[in-house]
């Protein structure tokens, strides 16, 4: 059989393989992801686009978002890589927190109001492996089980059901969610197929868009490369809509250059703009795994990863300023997130090591301003096995989102998520009344007596301990969290009929010494209360 007829018989018409759009490939997502085929389905009227951004390696969170109200015990846990506290800048509104020297983008979006901080987003039971903490991050699931669809696509298929079969069509034209990236995501995968499509590089979206592709070597393999192309340009179904979204949009804001975040931004700027349906964009930024040379022993405020701060910071000043300029900027929300945070102690290497909770940036003129969670307790001797102790679950987030951005029903949102995370999940308050859909209230200013929300007696304790905690009344949790970031104990999980003041018996025996978190949940108000168990 000839090669041609090989690939003739082997490559079925409907099969979506990569096109080139200025240097980005594209490619299909699988149609079986159930937040893909939730969000692509349609069911909701919405306009909303979430545009997320992962940072992938693992970004250091202590040192983008630094604890200004704690910072001696800061630096002392990672002297060799601490940010100076007179180069830290300043955030409206609070002098407990501050961003990273080389972001003076996030904190334009955060001083006009624009930006969300969430503090220690994490999850339980926190893996340390790159792979699976991403699909972790993706699918939604608990660190114990494995899902094989992602959060997106579940979403994208309950709005979107039967994709592909029947797509495009007149109600719904364009891709249900795009990728710009090498790699296809679990985060848009549905439960049958990938709900969304990926676009490799920016070259290949230009390529697309102009109607060219890159030039191939004149070998045998090449020119067969050239007929795949061809095969490709044949069954792309979505490549029209996207080429007449590019191309009806002519002009855009400046942004930086030899920023590959930067240059994917613009993508999706101009796609939203030119038209397009799709509601979920997903675009990566890597380099994060510094476990040395994570600044210039010289000055810590420069280095590998202020680098990268600063392209993450400029490109998504840049994007907020063409949705403005574009005239959108009402109906996009960016969000950042990595795979986890790094250990609150550096290492000898100039550089810090997987660890657990990190903050997260949700940004956007529909966002409400502000930092969520208090600074992350820091131990005055810290070991290099201690971890930031999660204050949100991730897929509260998640789920807040499709609630209030998404305008889907909560028991719409339950459905979308495996078992036994439900009962666990806030709504938080990351989005300005404004919005269409039914918002969450903002919290009113901080009590002055929120510290008294969870105590225990005695502290420190040697083999139990007494916590009391004040619930408003509805579902509440209690959690003990090592310094792993593991949740080793759930204490309380259970709904109260109105306000009250409760406790529980934390029993400690059989557990090393050490530093444990007992971390309170109800409604959208959390808190974490450092213990530590001594010998007898």
């Amino acid at each position: 059989m000839k090669r041609r007829d090989f690939l003739q018989k082997s490559i079925p018409a409907a099969t979506l393989l990569p096109a080139l759009i200025n240097g980005y490939s594209v490619k299909a997502f699988a149609a079986d992801s159930p937040l893909v085929q939730a969000l692509m389905q349609g069911i909701t009227n919405t306009d909303h686009v979430l545009v997320i951004i992962q940072l992938a390696g693992g970004n250091d969170g202590l040192n983008m978002v630094i604890p200004i109200s704690t910072y001696s015990n800061y630096f002392n846990a990672r002297s060799n890589v601490a940010i100076p506290q007179n180069r830290i800048l300043s955030l409206s509104g609070t002098g407990a927190s501050g961003l990273h020297p080389a972001m003076t983008g996030m904190q334009n979006i955060f001083n006009n109001g624009n930006m969300k901080v969430v503090q220690a987003v994490g999850y339980p039971q926190p893996n340390f492996s790159h792979f699976r903490a991403t699909d972790i991050w993706m699918s939604a699931s608990n660190s114990n089980q494995e899902v094989f669809n992602g959060w997106a696509g579940r979403y994208l298929n309950y709005e979107y059901p039967n994709f592909p079969t029947g797509y495009p069509n007149t109600d719904m034209p364009d891709p249900l969610a795009i990728q710009i990236g090498s790699t296809t995501s679990l985060t848009t995968q549905g439960p049958v197929v990938n709900m969304g499509m990926s676009i490799t590089s920016a070259t290949s979206f230009y390529n697309l868009v102009s109607g060219t592709t890159d030039p191939v070597p004149d070998t045998p393999a090449g020119k067969e490369l050239k007929y795949i192309r061809l095969v490709n340009q044949q069954t792309q179904k979505y490549s029209t809509v996207i080429r007449n979204a590019a191309n009806a949009v002519t002009q855009q804001s400046t942004y930086p250059t030899n920023n590959s975040l930067a240059d994917q931004l613009k993508i999706v700027a101009r796609l939203i703009k030119g038209g397009l349906k799709t509601r979920i964009y997903m675009v990566s930024f890597g380099g994060f795994d510094t476990h040395s040379v994570q600044v210039n022993a010289a000055d810590t405020t420069t280095g590998g990863h202020a680098t990268l701060l600063q392209r993450v910071s400029d490109a998504c000043k840049a994007f907020q300023d063409d949705l403005q300029f574009l005239q959108i900027q009402d109906r996009v929300i960016g969000m950042t997130y990595s795979e986890f945070g790094r250990r609150i102690k550096s290492n000898s290497s100039v550089g810090t090591d997987h660890g657990a909770a990190a903050p997260m940036f949700l940004f956007g003129t529909k966002i409400e301003t502000g930092i969520l969670g208090n600074n992350p307790d820091i131990p005055i001797n810290a070991s290099v096995n201690d971890n930031v102790p999660m204050q949100y679950d991730f897929r509260s987030i998640y789920s807040t989102i499709l609630e209030k951005w998404f305008c889907l029903d909560k028991t719409i949102v339950a459905g979308l998520y495996p078992p036994n995370i439900n009962s666990q999940l806030q709504s938080l308050p990351l989005f300005k009344s404004s919005i269409t859909c039914n918002a969450v209230v903002p919290p009113p200013p901080p009590d002055p007596v929120i510290d008294g929300l969870i105590t225990n007696y005695p502290n420190p304790f040697t083999s139990s301990t007494k916590i009391t905690f004040k619930t408003e009344g509805g579902h509440t949790l209690i959690q003990i969290i090592d310094t792993l970031g593991r949740v080793i104990r759930t204490l309380v999980e259970k709904d109260y009929a109105a306000a009250a003041t409760d406790f529980v018996t934390f029993n400690g025996e059989g557990l090393p010494t050490g530093i444990y978190y007992a971390r309170l949940q109800n409604g959208v108000t959390q808190k974490v209360r450092p213990m530590m168990k001594v010998r007898e």
